[in-house]
């Protein structure tokens, strides 16, 4: 049952729980970036005017078709 909890959907992505975290350990801190970005953003609005958004898209289109 743990085992199942822990490797079905990293199987599922044909990855191993390994490079399944690490996968998800960039991803998450890309979007951290992205969020400094747009927060900086929100009080400096000539600063990272594309950033976040760029970066949302980038992650998408890296993500959208995984598993599939």
């Amino acid at each position: 049952m743990i085992g199942k909890l822990f490797l079905d959907h990293p199987r599922s992505v044909n990855e191993t729980y390994l490079e399944h975290a690490a996968f998800a350990a960039r991803f998450s801190a890309a979007l951290f970036l992205a969020a400094g970005a747009a927060l900086v953003h929100a009080v400096l609005p000539f600063a990272f005017e594309r950033t976040a958004s760029r970066t949302v898209a980038r992650l998408y289109a890296r993500t959208h078709n995984r598993g599939r």
